[in-house]
């Protein structure tokens, strides 16, 4: 054990470094403890973080697998649960909370805290967070984007015991199980993210035993110390100065058309950042609304992408300064709907990442694809033991091109970078569901100089199912997926539905809950890829004809979008060549002809559209204009604010 004096010394840079990557070890052993105990496939697939915290909440360290959407709230909810317990604790407690009012995210993510005590001194927290596939609400998966406020959403959890001085309070959890449809899963998860904040606290107490109380704590205090002199170091070097940019929400289900902005201000001055969202829409009339511990880790988690080689604990914190209207859709308070605060989320990073693209252009990066939900539920027919399936699944997308790299393909989205593509077996198992069509989406990915990553696309069939109804939480329908530098879009998210029986195809679009679905029923989504970067008219045309030839991109829009004419060799031996003299004329013609293109009288390409000589690529891309895509009719606002992002992002760049 450390004497007083030593005590007050700091740690020497060995004892440091091994305290450092033990506490961020200590929490990736949480995770593998929850991937093999878990009882919800959701889980299972990596929605989950955990956390390590200083006696005071404060985190000391996250895995490096935790998803980023977690990553700025964790620390809120572990003192939330101090302000609640603080004279009442005891070794043994793990306390439950799933707050977004009170730091966290949504209803979905249920939280365990354990304090952990050397002898009787308190000496910091584990936390294990994972998102429970059903809290009860009004539609199986606890996600109705028709949602006002949260009485429709689910179980809201403030600070509750479930084990006291580690005797399990069955009561209590019987009673959370019950509100739900799953309760046996429920009360499963439990166990297991309960055993995973108490292998945390048997490896915290390990360290102690071999540095002493002393050190681990001050080990601790450190490490959170270094990551915040290492960020304010970095900042301090950049340029003093202000940016701003916008993205947006597709709609506000209650008003008319238009999209719904979010607006940042990023200022850097000396060795801290502030961010303002002053002039950002009001709460809106669905769940897409973002409490402000979720629009905080939004903000970090955006940030923390352009430093990538530092830990993350509350250190990362400490420098940076959100301020937001009251009651914004960045800003939801009690009782307004939250549990889509990821729309909201993946807009302030996207919006992030372009800012800090500036200060940073080795890294700039576009616009990455958006997230979508699809949630089905109802009775499985095959399963009399185990009557209500929850399916539950996202999917994949591209990432926005980068300078001098195309984006990434086929990725987990930069809302949940950490979660697993779900495998199709595994959904096949658990849910009355099978899977017709899984692959890459040709045309997805934003041209560019450096395109975007391609999406895919999934198309599934409903088994034996009764009282089915699915759900889908999109967005992106309308504020399509953009590109930077003179890039281009990628392309508009949204499912379409085959009755069983029946060749018609139906577009449901991006956003619907509770909607009737019937066994033999097929329904078919996309994954947008991410926004390109730089002028498409000058990606090298090898490149393109690379794409082509892994079907990346289709012969007919290399020709579109990058002006490459391909005469096509042998299409089964992907021989194709290019034809240099086509090329040079295509470019130019797309050179003399864009801007008014562009510019185009938004009539004129409804009726182009509704005629069949022009598809929704076409519209999105070359003339910069939104449609209500199964009518055609032009979004004649929605359209203004599009145009004005392209003219910004896109036309302004090209020479």
């Amino acid at each position: 054990m450390s004497t007083p004096m030593e005590a007050d010394k700091s740690l020497d840079p060995v004892t440091f470094e091994v305290l450092k990557n033990s506490f961020i070890t200590t929490v990736d052993q949480m995770a593998e403890q929850m991937l093999r105990t878990c009882y919800s496939f959701v889980i299972y697939n990596r929605d989950l973080s955990n956390a390590l915290h200083d006696a005071d909440g404060n985190s000391v360290a996250q895995g490096n697998y935790d998803i980023a959407v977690h990553v700025g709230t964790l620390h809120n909810t572990c003192k939330e649960v101090i302000r609640v317990f603080e004279n009442d604790m005891a070794p043994g407690d793990v306390y439950a909370i799933n707050d977004p009012y009170a730091g966290g995210t949504h209803f979905s993510d249920v939280r365990l805290v354990r304090p952990i005590f050397d002898e009787d001194t308190l000496i910091g927290f584990a936390q294990s967070n994972g998102h429970w596939s059903d809290l009860g609400g009004s539609v199986p998966g606890s996600f109705d984007v028709t949602a006002r406020d949260m009485f429709r959403e689910g179980l809201r959890i403030t600070p509750v015991r479930l084990f006291r001085a580690g005797r399990f309070c069955s009561d209590v959890a019987n009673m959370i199980a019950a509100n739900t449809r799953d309760p046996a899963s429920i009360i499963g998860d439990i166990h297991s993210q309960a055993q995973a904040t108490q292998a945390a606290e048997r490896e915290l107490l390990r360290l102690v035993k071999k540095y002493g109380r002393e050190k681990v704590t001050r080990g601790m205090e450190e490490v959170q110390d270094y990551v915040e002199r290492a960020v304010r170091k970095r900042l301090a070097e950049l340029p003093d100065g202000t940016w701003e940019t916008v993205d947006y929400i597709d709609r506000d289900l209650g008003a008319g058309e238009g999209m719904i902005p979010i607006r940042i201000k990023m200022t850097i001055k000396g060795d801290t950042v502030h961010y303002d969202f002053a002039g950002s829409h009001a709460t809106i009339a669905s769940m897409y609304n973002s409490a402000p511990g979720a629009t905080f880790s939004a903000v970090v988690a955006g940030m923390k992408t352009f430093f990538p080689d530092l830990p993350l604990n509350s250190g990362f914190y400490r420098m940076i300064q959100v301020t937001a209207p009251k009651n914004s859709i960045v800003s939801a308070e009690w009782p307004v709907a939250v549990t889509g605060f990821l729309m909201p989320f993946e807009k302030i990073m996207n919006a992030i990442f372009e800012m800090w693209s500036q200060i940073m252009p080795d890294r700039a990066i576009a616009c990455a694809f958006n997230l979508e939900y699809l949630l089905a539920g109802g009775r499985d027919a095959r399963k009399p033991e185990k009557p209500i399936f929850m399916f539950y699944e996202w999917l994949p997308g591209g990432w926005g091109g980068r300078n001098g790299k195309d984006g990434a393909d086929v990725t987990t989205a930069c809302f949940g970078t950490g979660l697993m593509s779900q495998p199709n077996e595994g959904n096949e198992r658990v849910n009355p569901t099978r899977t017709t069509e899984f692959q890459i989406k040709t045309d997805s990915a934003g041209p560019g100089k450096w395109r975007g990553g391609v999406g895919v696309q999934k198309t599934s069939v409903l088994l034996d199912a009764e009282n089915a109804v699915m759900s889908y939480i999109c967005d992106r329908e309308r504020a399509v997926v953009w590109g930077i530098e003179g890039g281009l879009p990628s392309m508009p998210h949204g499912l379409t539905i085959r009755r069983a029986g029946t060749d018609a195809d139906t577009w449901l679009g991006s956003v619907f809950s509770d909607y009737p679905v019937f066994t033999g029923d097929e329904f078919a989504r996309p994954t947008a890829g991410g926004g390109g970067f730089g002028d498409p008219l000058e990606r090298d045309p090898l490149h393109v004809m690379e794409d082509v030839i892994d079907d990346y991109v289709s012969i007919e829009r290399a020709a579109v979008d990058y002006g490459v004419v391909l005469k096509v060799i042998d299409r089964d031996m992907c021989a194709y060549e290019i034809e240099a003299a086509a090329t040079d004329a295509a470019r130019a013609d797309i050179r003399s002809q864009r801007k008014a293109w562009a510019r185009m009288d938004p009539s004129i390409v409804s009726a182009r559209y509704k005629a069949g000589e022009i598809n929704a690529l076409d519209a999105v891309r070359r003339f910069a204009v939104i449609l209500e895509w199964e009518s055609g009719e032009v979004l004649e606002k929605t359209t203004a604010q599009f145009r004005e992002s392209f003219e910004k992002r896109s036309v302004a760049h090209w020479a």
